[in-house]
């Protein structure tokens, strides 16, 4: 992979928690240290500084006893998760961020998605699994679609916003009408709407993901740092199973 230099201190260095305290903050439940989006809209939490104890405290109160939540953070993670807390799963990712490769253009047969199509919306992630997508993330920001006979087949939408750029999420096509270009086609036309705000487009993946990294590079988007999602579970509580709570 291409590599983008100079990873320092830098809002996508923590991407989650430049959301959440900036242009998401409208989305955000917690405090000062520790937040996270409305479980309705996104599995995702963030802390202001991994090596802050009351942090932690914060996020635990935040979450609740025996729950778990979604850390897209640095690998080096669990050298600072507290006496009692669990890290239940963890999966390296990618960041990448377009460069002057991409060419962002509008699309004509894109529609706009919004809430009388989540249904729908919910349906393609059901059977094409693109990564977490609830019932109000479309709420985070522009979703276009593409539909087939009426029925929606495609999609790709913006999903977490750090001040200056905005993450590309939820890429997905139905099987049926894979090959047809059509995910490269959506991811180019959110990137237009994120390029004519001013912003930069940004995209994550779990590493595994060959074909959709692959992609994502032939579209323009080069890598810039990896970071790895853990699911951690707060002490205490009943623990539900993993993706019951």
């Amino acid at each position: 992979m291409t590599s983008v230099p100079n990873l320092g201190v830098h809002p996508l260095d923590n991407p989650v928690w430049a959301a959440l305290a900036g242009p998401h903050a409208q989305f955000a439940e917690g405090g000062a240290k520790a937040r996270r989006y409305a479980p309705d809209i996104s599995i995702f939490a963030a802390l202001s500084a991994l090596d802050d104890p009351e942090a932690w405290a914060e996020l635990g109160e935040l979450v609740g006893p025996g729950q778990i939540t979604v850390l897209p953070t640095r690998p080096s993670l669990p050298e600072y998760v507290p006496a009692g807390w669990k890290v239940e799963e963890a999966f390296e990712g990618v960041q990448l961020v377009a460069t002057e490769g991409l060419k962002p253009v509008p699309d004509p047969e894109a529609v706009v998605l919004g809430e009388a199509d989540v249904p729908e919306m919910l349906d393609l992630v059901e059977r094409t699994h693109p990564g977490p997508f609830l019932a109000r993330t479309h709420e985070l920001g522009a979703y276009l679609g593409i539909r087939r006979g009426g029925a929606l087949v495609a999609m790709a939408g913006e999903r977490l916003h750090p001040e200056g750029y905005t993450e590309i999420s939820a890429v997905c096509t139905d099987p049926a009408f894979r090959g047809q270009g059509l995910a490269s086609r959506l991811v180019l036309a959110v990137a237009h709407g994120i390029t004519e705000r001013g912003e930069v487009p940004l995209l994550h993946a779990v590493a595994w993901n060959d074909n959709a990294i692959r992609l994502y590079e032939t579209l323009g988007f080069a890598l810039r740092w990896r970071p790895t999602f853990f699911a951690v579970r707060v002490p205490g509580g009943s623990e539900p199973e993993l993706g019951q709570s």
